[in-house]
């Protein structure tokens, strides 16, 4: 279409053109004494349009001319940088390959053909950084080859090379370097150096998802739990974990913050720094009120967190496991000590409530026998304790019901019946 438009252009300047010199009668008198010279206008005005065109052509050539040394110059400039940038390129091609000597010697070979061009006077706007990508493919390949030495050589000019770049480059390549280097000494199993690396990091950089598992995986080898708790609860925020894999961290963390807590204080704060998820989780929440119990904390606050895994159980059995019940149970049962509270008495009527519901759940029976044992309501006591223990499956919660029994008998000064239920507790 545009090619169209150009033709009829041009025809129609031809004819504008053929109309006016057909119609064009002047004439340009040139007088050169003692001549004179008459000519047509239309050739003046074509003379004067081929003198222009001359010209211009002429200028054009000129300067074309000139130029071919800076071109040249241009030329060289070029080939030379495109030498490094392909010098580079295989680098990273060897790299991928797994040819991490061909990769080390391709990225040192980018250094020397960029030094060239700077001793030359001819300088890449982005030189630095292409020095520095070539330090880090150097490093790593490197790190490849567990030559620790050229590794940290290559690293300590990558992180001098982005000064001369643009600032956002700049920020970019050393954050990148850093980065680099934690995840090395990570494999070096060096968690103090990896930190390190991490701590150094600016905020923002620290709290992307590839720093904090670094940190995740550094912390856990340091041995440092809580740091590493807080980068896991953080991850998980961000959805960086599955579901699974993210509730099985968690709970292996703080399994082991739970065995070095030795304090109240310490167990309280570990409590409050675990969301409502790892809250509801039976197996933490079990284990942290154990160990509670463990440190002589009040019973009451240990029963407050597991009061919503005792709601969970009574609402849908199948959502707790059988060793999970059992463990619940015994916490439980640990954590009354008969004293007539309110708080005591409430648990009272809700485990007698849930055993009316449940008949012929045997955990039930025996921590309602338990708790009415403990508040010396001894008939409850003597009826549920002996309706659990044949019916309980676990070796160690069948002997303490047995026990409780024989204890039972000892109060009402029936001693075959006592020295029955300990001769069953034995057996056990």
């Amino acid at each position: 279409m545009r090619a169209a438009l150009w033709l009829m252009s041009l025809f129609a300047v031809a004819v504008a053109t053929a109309l006016l010199a057909s119609n064009n009668i002047g004439t340009v008198a040139i007088f050169w004494t003692p001549y004179r010279v008459d000519v047509s206008l239309n050739l003046v005005l074509f003379a004067l349009v081929m003198i222009l065109l001359t010209l211009h052509w002429a200028q054009r050539a000129l300067t074309a001319l000139f130029e071919l040394p800076r071109q040249a110059k241009r030329w060289r400039l070029q080939q030379k940088e495109r030498a490094a940038h392909g010098a580079l390129l295989d680098a990273m091609a060897q790299f991928m390959e797994g040819r991490f000597l061909r990769a080390r010697k391709s990225a040192e070979l980018v250094l020397v053909r960029e030094k060239s061009l700077s001793d030359g006077g001819e300088i890449l706007e982005h030189a630095g950084a292409l020095r520095c990508v070539a330090h880090i493919l150097a490093a790593e390949s490197a790190h490849a080859l567990h030559d620790k030495a050229t590794r940290q050589s290559h690293l300590n000019q990558a992180l001098q090379e982005p000064a001369g770049g643009f600032a956002n480059l700049r920020q970019s390549l050393m954050e990148g370097s850093m980065l680099r280097a934690a995840r090395w000494a990570l494999d070096d199993r060096d968690a103090s150096e990896s930190l390190l690396w991490l701590d150094r990091l600016p905020l923002g950089v620290s709290r992307r998802t590839l720093a904090m598992r670094l940190r995740l995986k550094a912390a856990r080898l340091a041995g440092e739990s809580s740091q590493a708790l807080d980068t896991a609860l953080l991850l998980i925020k961000h959805r960086a974990f599955a579901s699974e894999a993210a509730e099985s961290m968690i709970r292996s963390l703080v399994f082991e913050l739970i065995a070095k807590t030795h304090e109240l204080g310490q167990m309280q704060r570990l409590w409050a720094r675990l969301g409502e998820a790892q809250r509801q989780s039976p197996d933490l929440a079990i284990q942290a009120a154990q160990h509670w119990l463990s440190l002589k904390g009040e019973p009451v606050v240990m029963r407050a967190w597991l009061k919503p895994i005792w709601l969970r159980w009574q609402a849908s059995p199948q959502s707790l496991s059988k060793a999970q019940q059992l463990k619940l149970t015994q916490a439980l049962d640990k954590s009354f000590t008969g004293q007539d509270s309110g708080e005591e008495r409430d648990w009272l009527a809700i485990i007698e409530s849930a055993q009316k519901s449940n008949p012929r759940e045997p955990l039930l029976q025996f921590l309602a026998g338990r708790l009415c044992q403990k508040r010396q309501l001894w008939g409850k006591a003597q009826l549920l304790l002996s309706q659990a223990a044949p019916a309980l499956e676990e070796p160690v919660i069948r002997r303490q019901a047995w026990r409780s029994l024989a204890e039972l008998a000892e109060q009402r000064e029936d001693l075959p019946a006592a020295v029955a239920a300990l001769k069953k507790a034995a057996m056990e």
